[in-house]
């Protein structure tokens, strides 16, 4: 069975399974176990999700596959599958959508992935010259070697291509941007995010940033932004694609001029991450609309 669930990354300790701590996948492990569609020793148990996020990041739409029994699929409709999954799930966690896939189907090759990151949540941001934010952007994409954008894994390959990077923006504000690849390695978008934010700052210069693209062999560390203000903004499939944007959020404006202390900025990111689950929690209302069943008159 293939499924589509949103969750809030502040809840877990990321997505998946680790020893005595809250993940995203152990919650789902949990639900279905004790919904009893999971039988048999947990590593027999095949539960997959796509792609990987990390403590403190959000998810619009994610997916995953999971193993049951093909008589429990006929027995069930998709929409009393998600409202019994759904009902037991952490409400942290949004549970959208279910479909049979052929035995063979990998959710983790997918057609691509697409991320937001909203600098302006970051401290000390000012918001750059636009023309100037897009040309930054543009030295991210294509395929290249990534290593220094990324936290390499032993044995991992490094070569990734980024398809396309734009600004996003809430009316004439710059506030982040979105980017969208095949597939990222692990904190990509993170390192890729903290770069733009040190060049908006005038701290590096593009220069640098192209140099750490166009020589892999020479290792360089711009740092890495914080997972609270990235949002896996969806995974697209050729059986399903991207979900468009239903809700358009107005976004409150960081504090700006004297005014803008320790204590009003702190006070701000944090209604800021409320504005951004509440975002979320709309799309998912629209995502993860149920399917009508009609009951036959007898």
């Amino acid at each position: 069975m293939f499924f589509r669930l949103g969750y809030l990354g502040d809840g877990f300790h990321g997505s998946q399974i680790q020893p005595d701590v809250r993940t995203v996948q152990g919650e789902l492990v949990r639900v279905f176990r004790s919904l009893k569609w999971l039988r048999g020793p947990k590593e027999e148990q095949l539960l997959v999700l796509s792609s990987r996020t990390d403590a403190g990041v959000h998810v619009r739409v994610n997916g995953g596959i999971v193993d049951i029994e093909r008589s429990l699929w006929q027995a069930l409709s998709p929409r009393k599958m998600i409202r019994a999954v759904d009902d037991r799930l952490d409400p942290n966690i949004a549970f959208l959508t279910v479909e049979e896939v052929p035995a063979d189907f990998n959710p983790r090759m997918a057609l691509n992935r697409v991320y937001r990151y909203r600098l302006e949540g970051m401290d000390f941001w000012e918001e750059p010259d636009h023309e100037a934010f897009k040309k930054w952007l543009n030295l991210f994409v294509g395929t290249y070697d990534a290593r220094n954008f990324a936290r390499l894994e032993e044995g991992k390959n490094p070569l990734r291509t980024v398809l396309e990077a734009k600004p996003w923006f809430d009316g004439e504000r710059l506030i982040g941007f979105e980017i969208k690849g095949e597939a990222f390695l692990w904190n990509q978008v993170r390192r890729t995010a903290n770069a733009l934010f040190r060049l908006s700052l005038g701290e590096l210069t593009e220069r640098e940033v192209l140099e750490a693209i166009e020589q892999p062999e020479i290792a360089v560390d711009f740092g890495v932004a914080p997972p609270e203000w990235l949002i896996l903004w969806g995974v697209a499939w050729e059986r399903s694609p991207l979900p468009p944007e239903h809700h358009k959020m107005r976004f409150t404006p960081p504090p700006t001029g004297r005014t803008a202390e320790r204590t009003r900025k702190g006070r701000w990111q944090r209604a800021a991450q409320h504005e951004v689950k509440v975002m979320l929690y709309n799309e998912w209302a629209e995502i993860g609309t149920l399917p009508i069943v009609y009951h036959r008159s007898q």
